[in-house]
């Protein structure tokens, strides 16, 4: 058995098919995509919660001085937007693919989460903009308020954290928006800790410090939300997958004499997809031999989107293993 690396053109010169020709292209025949098992009924649940939240946070933020529940009534405002936007892209994966769009518009949701973890960043900068310049002469603060709004967002975005755990947290949406509540959930903690704080030592500058642990999470947040997001769109290999060890494992399989143009990567969170070029044993079933490619791709590595291009290997030549200097490094990655 020969595996060779991924990406590389391979030429017919180096394994001419037999004389049978035979080249077979599967595709798993299943439904895909963020929309399939997203219970958008909960989602719209987590909204409703979340903007009750921002106007009740917003008009004591404003009454109270408190850059604290200012700030997290902001952090709010994107929760609302991505949850928004979750649900929009539940629609936009809901429509069958139709003219250039051959998947549909399923990576709908991942361009949101770009906007939603970019968002996040920008309102982190202005928030510690803020907040550090409370730090040097802070206002004062009505420590009352923030322990009440404080205890009734933990309440609330425990409840819209909740609700979001019962919607699909396989979409990047989703459990975007999941974190960010709990996120949510724990600045409001912070909120209520500061009020407690200013309410018995008269520190004032408990408010700014709690507005900076809020917006470390908004970067905390943003910045996986960049990351994870990235990775699709770049197409790199799902976290967790090894393309090395699926090669390895395609190659291995008895009957197969090499794997080569082998890619891996998610079409959306949730929807990974391969593609190779495999040459079986001289007298194979080609048929047979795809069929059984792709139950152990689904078994071993829940990978049900396979094209898998299948040809006879030259009568001729010794089976090695041949593996390319680059290939574990990308395995790594």
């Amino acid at each position: 058995m020969r595996l060779v690396g991924w990406g590389q053109v391979s030429h017919p010169d180096d394994h001419a098919p037999s004389h049978h020709g035979l080249s077979n292209r599967s595709h798993a025949g299943h439904s895909h995509g963020v929309s399939g098992d997203t219970r958008p009924g909960w989602l719209a649940v987590a909204l409703g919660i979340n903007v009750a939240l921002l106007v009740v946070e917003v008009v004591v933020g404003l009454l109270a001085n408190s850059l604290a529940l200012l700030s997290d009534a902001a952090h709010l405002l994107t929760d609302v937007g991505a949850i928004g936007l979750a649900l929009f892209a539940v629609r936009l994966a809901s429509r069958p693919p139709s003219g250039g769009f051959t998947f549909g518009l399923r990576r709908g949701e991942i361009l949101s989460a770009q906007v939603n973890g970019v968002t996040l960043l920008l309102l982190a900068g202005f928030i510690t903009w803020g907040a550090v310049g409370r730090l040097g002469s802070p206002p004062e603060v009505a420590g009352e308020s923030l322990i009440a709004v404080g205890l009734l967002g933990a309440a609330g975005n425990g409840a819209a954290a909740w609700a979001l755990s019962r919607a699909n947290r396989a979409s990047l949406n989703v459990e975007g928006a999941y974190l960010h509540n709990l996120a949510d959930l724990y600045s409001s903690l912070a909120a209520a800790v500061a009020g407690g704080v200013i309410l018995a030592t008269g520190f004032d500058e408990a408010d700014g410090i709690a507005a900076l642990t809020v917006a470390a999470l908004m970067v905390y947040g943003g910045w996986g939300l960049l990351r994870d997001s990235g990775r699709v769109l770049l197409e790199a290999a799902p976290r967790g997958t090894n393309p090395s060890e699926v090669g390895r494992a395609m190659a291995g399989h008895p009957g197969i004499a090499q794997v080569h143009d082998l890619h891996v990567w998610e079409v959306t969170s949730g929807f990974p997809a391969l593609s190779a070029h495999v040459l079986v044993a001289s007298g194979a079933d080609c048929h047979g031999k795809r069929r059984e490619l792709q139950q152990l791709l689904l078994d071993r590595f829940e990978i049900e989107h396979t094209t898998l291009q299948v040809d006879h290997a030259p009568r001729s030549g010794p089976l090695e293993i041949d593996l390319k200097e680059h290939a574990p490094r990308l395995g790594e990655q």
